[in-house]
């Protein structure tokens, strides 16, 4: 799996992975205190993860990440930083995932696409963005 990472002055706006042979093994690309860990899990038939829970922890998360998986069609990302500024393109096609860091972001819908995405909760409503 190829791994992107977009900076700019600095600031990691986002990480994009692309679809294709990843290594055995399993490989973060966030740093262990970022708010949302990104990765790759890349193991052979029969590999075994025990069952297990993770452990309550107080956590303090002041920034939103977004996550997107695009299933299918292609997907325009425009990144800014600060708000204002736009400082990259990227396009997305079926399989990509970008994590959405700092900065702002925009998205056109080049073809019709389904996507997922996952974002730190709750909801703030009105308060959650602020637009360019």
């Amino acid at each position: 799996m190829s791994v992107e990472r977009i900076s700019h002055d600095g600031q990691l706006l986002a990480i994009i992975m692309r679809v294709g042979g990843g290594e055995p093994g399993v490989r973060f690309v966030t740093e262990p205190d970022a708010s949302l860990q990104l990765g790759e899990i890349n193991r052979p038939a029969g590999h075994v993860i025990p069952p297990h829970a993770h452990n309550l922890g107080k956590r303090v998360i002041m920034e939103t990440h977004e996550f997107l998986h695009v299933i299918s069609g292609t997907l325009q990302v425009d990144l800014f930083w600060p708000l204002e500024n736009h400082v990259a393109t990227r396009m997305l096609t079926a399989g990509d995932t970008i994590l959405l860091v700092s900065g702002g972001h925009g998205f056109t819908f080049l073809t019709p696409c389904d996507l997922i995405e996952v974002k730190q909760g709750p909801y703030l409503g009105e308060n959650d963005k602020t637009y360019l």
